[in-house]
C-alpha cells in the first residue's frame, strides 16, 4: 500500500462539502494540505482548522491555478496528490417555456467543472512528474477528479451539469494512460446523493425523502464516506483509469 504520509496535497473546492471532508481525512493522515477555493472566508477557516494552507484559486482560469501551483510548491513542496473537488451545478432544461438554455450557464459549467479539473489535473501534473519517486513502483502521484451519478443518468435540467461530469468520466483513462509510464495514477470517483452544502439548503423532509431513494444505505451520503473512498484510493496502488460509482446502488429517475 503506498503511504502518502508528510507529502502535500491539494484539494480544490476545499473550503466545504465533499473537498473540506476530504481536505480533513487527508490532514489526519499526516499529509501537507493546501486548499484551493474562491470562498476566502470559509476557506481560511478551514485551513487554520486543519492547519493547512489556503489559496484564492479560479480553477477554470489556468493562470490562476498555476499562481496557486507555485504558491504550493513555495510554502509546502511539490504536489504529489491532488483531489479536484470544485464544482457548480446549476439546472436548467435544453427549452424552457420556449427559450433555449442560456449558452452561458452551460460553458460556465463546463468552465468550472470538466475544464477547471483538467487545468488542475495538468498542471499538478506536470510538477509530480518532475519529482523523484517515492516507491519502488516508481510512484510520483494521485490525482483524484469528482464525477458524478450524472454523467450516467442525468436528469432533467442536468444536461450543463451531466455534460460536464461526463466529461470527468471521458477524460479520466487516457489521463491515466497518458501519466502511467510517469508513475501518476489517475482515479475518478462519481458520487450519488451526497449531503452537500446544496442539499444542506433544502427541508429536511426533502433530504428524508431524497435518501429513501438510494436503496441501501438509504440515506444521503456523508462527505466523509467520499473522503473515506480518496483515502483508499491513494493507499491503493492498483486503483488506476478507474471511475467508481460511490451511490449505495442507486440510479437516478428522468426526475
Amino acid at each position: 500500500m503506498q503511504n502518502w504520509q508528510g507529502h502535500t496535497a491539494i484539494v480544490t473546492g476545499g473550503a466545504s462539502g465533499l473537498g473540506a471532508a476530504t481536505a480533513e481525512k487527508l490532514a489526519a493522515q499526516g499529509l501537507r494540505v493546501a486548499l484551493f477555493d474562491l470562498n476566502e472566508v470559509e476557506g481560511h477557516a478551514q485551513a487554520e482548522r486543519l492547519s493547512a494552507l489556503f489559496v484564492k484559486v479560479d480553477v477554470a482560469d489556468p493562470a490562476s491555478v498555476a499562481s496557486g501551483m507555485d504558491a504550493v510548491e513555495d510554502a509546502l513542496g511539490a504536489p504529489r496528490v491532488l483531489v479536484n473537488c470544485a464544482g457548480i451545478g446549476p439546472a436548467a432544461k435544453t427549452v424552457s417555456r420556449g427559450a433555449a438554455h442560456d449558452p452561458d450557464m452551460f460553458a460556465k459549467t463546463i468552465g468550472v467543472n470538466l475544464i477547471g479539473s483538467f487545468n488542475c489535473a495538468s498542471q499538478a501534473a506536470a510538477r509530480m512528474v518532475a519529482a523523484d519517486p517515492v516507491d519502488e513502483d516508481g510512484a510520483r502521484g494521485v490525482i483524484v477528479n469528482t464525477a458524478s451519478v450524472a454523467a450516467y443518468e442525468g436528469q432533467i435540467g442536468q444536461v450543463a451539469y451531466a455534460a460536464s461530469k461526463g466529461g470527468i468520466v471521458g477524460m479520466t483513462l487516457p489521463m491515466a494512460r497518458d501519466l502511467a509510464d510517469k508513475g501518476v495514477r489517475v482515479c475518478s470517483i462519481a458520487p450519488g446523493l451526497f449531503l452537500t452544502p446544496l442539499l444542506q439548503g433544502l427541508p429536511q423532509e426533502v433530504q428524508e425523502s431524497l435518501g429513501m431513494q438510494v436503496p441501501f444505505p438509504s440515506r444521503l451520503g456523508k462527505p466523509e464516506e467520499y473522503a473515506a473512498m480518496v483515502a483508499h484510493i491513494l493507499a491503493n496502488p492498483m486503483l488506476n483509469g478507474e471511475v467508481i460509482r460511490l451511490d449505495g446502488a442507486i440510479r437516478m429517475a428522468p426526475r
